[in-house]
């Protein structure tokens, strides 16, 4: 079991200014609560999924711990106030967190729990919020999302049933043995003028040992959009959801 590092390190310097906004209010919505190991990988998983990422480094779970951890040093308001109420439950301060569930005890992170299918590339990505809705004279019915890490005028009206659903999730390392030819996926594709998600199905898997780093199989996956097929490591693969919204 891979252990917490120890305070004193050098902390990762890589995040992203939206990023450190959002470690920030978890800190002062929950102080050291979210010092747990848990909390950080899912913290991190979001991070890597989000488009403001793309392209970047790929975040490491002892990453945001260490960030967490040393940041929290600089608010003892917030370490006097969670030693004084230890049971005390993270407030729900952001106004995005109309979208998560009531009574959830960990910071909300629902801005992030769902992604829509951009009309302009056909890529994926994750939704900031719902603004809006509207039924066409089809019957069928559209709502207009901000995307995160996009401003107003990325705005765009999607179908509901055919391009909005629950957030991919990334896989993990100890995942990769479940990961077959033919499941459906959400790929990361690295090109030379981007970097975006799309729906792809694996073709053919390439198993070989893993090492410290941890997976090394190689994935061949075809992408929906346009066919193309490209060998990719487990990192860039997402499990997409069940259903549709």
């Amino acid at each position: 079991m891979e252990r917490l590092r120890p305070r004193g390190r050098q902390m990762f310097s890589g995040f992203t200014k939206g990023e450190i906004e959002k470690m920030e209010k978890l800190l002062e919505a929950s102080g050291e609560q979210v010092l747990n190991r848990d909390f950080c990988q899912k913290v991190t998983k979001r991070f890597n999924r989000s488009s403001g990422r793309a392209g970047k480094p790929v975040i490491k779970w002892t990453e945001v711990y260490d960030w967490l951890q040393g940041r929290l040093q600089d608010f003892p308001k917030i370490e006097k106030r969670m030693s004084e109420t230890p049971n005390a439950c993270p407030s729900n301060k952001t106004q995005e967190s109309s979208q998560g569930p009531e009574g959830e005890k960990s910071p909300d992170l629902s801005e992030l729990e769902f992604e829509a299918r951009s009309s302009k590339d056909g890529a994926w990505y994750d939704v900031a919020m719902f603004l809006t809705h509207r039924f066409l004279s089809s019957g069928e019915a559209e709502v207009r999302v901000r995307f995160v890490g996009f401003g107003a005028e990325e705005d765009e009206w999607v179908n509901i049933k055919q391009a909005v659903r629950e957030r991919s999730v990334p896989l993990e390392h100890s995942e990769c043995q479940k990961v077959k030819a033919g499941d459906l996926v959400l790929c990361f594709q690295e090109r030379r003028d981007q970097a975006i998600y799309y729906d792809a199905r694996i073709v053919e898997v390439q198993r070989r040992m893993h090492d410290i780093r941890g997976c090394r199989c190689l994935f061949l996956v075809r992408y929906d959009h346009d066919s193309t097929e490209e060998k990719v490591r487990l990192r860039r693969l997402c499990r997409r959801p069940a259903h549709q919204i």
